[in-house]
């Protein structure tokens, strides 16, 4: 894999798009409201921006060098995914972007609180500690961990639109002295070195085009003897590249998730001990079925046997194939009235194929949106590098 030239950063001129593009949407509360009042031309923007890692891309013909080129703009994807894709996330998930397990009689919305808690737990946070959640979406696990360990949580993100809606959210639930919101490309943090007690990434560094450079990032920000916790997404030991099958698989979950390339588990293990860390847990947390009633994409298969409330039947229904064909259509008709800009249908298209290569991938464990790492930063590093 060849090295990697890190993005250059221009904040404001993100600031500029996400003013063009999403105008005063952030406090809007109906999110699919908010999804129907982007600037048509700065969708447009984005959209075209995003596909054309893409587009006339197929798993069939991917080369190395299709993987090496949106590695090469891994900020600029994943930027322009959040900003076509956060609106739906919100209106057919929640405002925790990322998957977890199931206990009997568990609602979905309850599942992902635990999930959240869990890694807390696992990482030991304790009140008042200074914690950095990496890629912190619109900051619904941040405001989570944060009322449940009473610690105070810095977000990183380099979506302006989510930090907006991150920021509105703490606010409306009272946490504004607790948590805060910044801008920032993980692969260059311009926190000082040593500055946190803890960081935590849910399902977000799997964004970075390089395991081990954003993990080198979080070592060197963490205090000496701090603690890193992780939900890392990952191809198992049982993914073969040379695998047709297997690689639309892998290529349609990164297409709909905004990945620039995904690796697996081994490179991940690896990556973590070479920046310096010493490995306390792992643990693919997909594979405790004997323990889980449901599998983690029960609600993306739109499984209604596992639903254990009758608030999860709107959710599991939306991930149903009766229920992505009945938004396929709304959307398609709100973009030929002009109503909703154009690219929306694409962008909920793109969504819908990768939560069926993401089933896939958990049906027949070539892919795990859990895997557990807890690593500790050795007490004896100094100055945010290795002993």
């Amino acid at each position: 894999m060849a090295p990697i030239s890190l993005e250059t950063e221009d904040h404001a001129r993100d600031a500029a798009f996400n003013t063009a593009m999403h105008g005063k949407s952030a406090a809007d509360k109906n999110r699919f409201m908010a999804m129907l009042k982007k600037d048509p031309n700065a969708q447009k923007a984005a959209v075209d921006e995003y596909f054309r890692h893409w587009d006339n891309k197929a798993a069939a013909s991917e080369t190395p060098q299709d993987r090496e080129d949106r590695r090469a703009q891994y900020a600029t994807l994943t930027r322009h995914y959040y900003n076509i894709a956060t609106d739906l996330y919100e209106t057919g998930w929640a405002q925790s972007f990322h998957f977890c397990r199931f206990a009997a009689g568990e609602p979905f919305l309850q599942a992902l609180a635990r999930h959240e808690h869990y890694l807390a737990h696992m990482m030991g946070l304790r009140d008042g500690m200074k914690v950095l959640d990496v890629g912190c979406g619109v900051g619904g696990p941040a405001r989570e961990i944060a009322k449940f360990a009473s610690v105070d949580v810095t977000g990183l993100n380099n979506n302006d639109y989510q930090i907006e809606r991150a920021t509105a959210a703490a606010a409306r639930d009272g946490l504004s002295d607790r948590l805060r919101f910044v801008k920032g490309d993980f692969m260059q943090m311009t926190f000082p070195a040593n500055s946190f007690d803890a960081v935590y990434a849910i399902e977000a560094t799997v964004h970075a085009p390089s395991l081990e450079g954003v993990y080198s990032q979080i070592f060197r920000v963490l205090k000496p003897g701090g603690v890193f916790g992780v939900y890392e997404w990952l191809m198992t030991e049982k993914y073969d590249n040379d695998n047709a099958a297997h690689r639309e698989i892998r290529l349609g979950i990164e297409q709909g998730n905004g990945i620039s390339n995904m690796v697996k588990v081994a490179e991940a293990l690896d990556a973590i001990v070479a920046a310096g860390f010493e490995l306390e847990v792992h643990e693919d947390l997909a594979r405790r079925v004997a323990h889980d009633y449901a599998p983690w994409y029960y609600p993306l298969a739109g499984d209604f046997r596992y639903m254990a409330s009758a608030w999860d039947v709107m959710t599991v229904l939306r991930m149903s194939r009766l229920g992505r064909a009945s938004v396929h259509k709304l959307i398609g008709a709100l973009e030929m009235f002009r109503l909703a800009p154009a690219g929306t249908q694409k962008t909920a298209d793109s969504l819908a194929r990768a939560a069926d290569c993401l089933v896939a991938g958990g049906k027949e464990d070539l892919f795990t949106p859990m895997y557990l790492m807890v690593a500790r930063k050795p007490a004896a590093a100094k100055n945010g590098v290795k002993a």
